[in-house]
């Protein structure tokens, strides 16, 4: 999956928002909660973390390219070196996992307000 297609296919997700932060990265979020982080297009690093669920994080981080997200870790948190690592139907719906793991983290009131619970 090329970056563009990733940063659409995350930015797509409900009710998420980009904001670029520690210099260029690109920090994909639900209700103000972080869910994705990617490198920034022009830069060197192509990494893409996001958050797990508890046993996703001790299975991906078996795998070659993937270890737990510097300094998030603890809140299983993954990151892949490149997102190449996994197949797209894969990574997808990991992303949309990390999306709907954050959601439900929220608040009832901050889901509601959103859109994202009847």
């Amino acid at each position: 999956m090329i970056y563009k297609d990733l940063h659409a296919f995350i930015a797509a997700l409900p009710s998420a928002t980009l904001s670029i932060q520690w210099g260029s990265d690109y920090v994909y979020k639900i209700g103000g909660k972080m869910f994705a982080v990617m490198g920034p297009p022009d830069g060197k690093s192509r990494s893409l973390s996001f958050k797990a669920a508890d046993e996703s994080f001790e299975i991906l981080t078996h795998l070659d390219g993937i270890i737990p997200a510097p300094y998030l870790a603890r809140a299983k948190w993954i990151q892949l070196d490149k997102p190449q690592r996994l197949p797209v139907k894969e990574l997808k719906a990991y992303l949309i996992r990390a999306h709907a793991l954050v959601t439900a983290s929220l608040p009832k009131k901050k889901q509601r307000e959103l859109g994202l619970t009847v």
